[in-house]
């Protein structure tokens, strides 16, 4: 019963935050909050599928890497976006702008 709930738990959180991913959608913040929180739930299960296989971990590695790289794009996207708008809204954003 155990191992059949270890492996329900991290598709719960990648549902959790495919939820705030959608239903929050009027701030950048939240959704790379969310996007963030459903990598992470994906790198759990990951790893316990690599230890359940008995598999080297270093694609896990290679994988936190990724998501590192992913992290910091979507911050500098934040970070820009805010100083030339001012906010984080989506509705501030115009395609004849850029």
């Amino acid at each position: 019963m155990l191992m059949i709930m270890s492996w329900i738990f991290p598709v719960f959180l990648f549902m959790c935050g495919g939820w705030v991913f959608s239903s929050k959608r009027k701030h950048l913040l939240l959704t790379l909050l969310s996007l963030e929180f459903m990598v992470l739930s994906l790198f759990l299960f990951l790893f316990m599928y690599l230890n359940l296989v008995f598999y080297e971990l270093y694609f896990s590695m290679v994988f936190l890497t990724f998501s590192v790289c992913e992290g910091a794009l979507g911050l500098s996207i934040l970070v820009s976006m805010i100083r030339t708008h001012g906010n984080d809204y989506f509705q501030s954003l115009s395609v004849l702008q850029c």
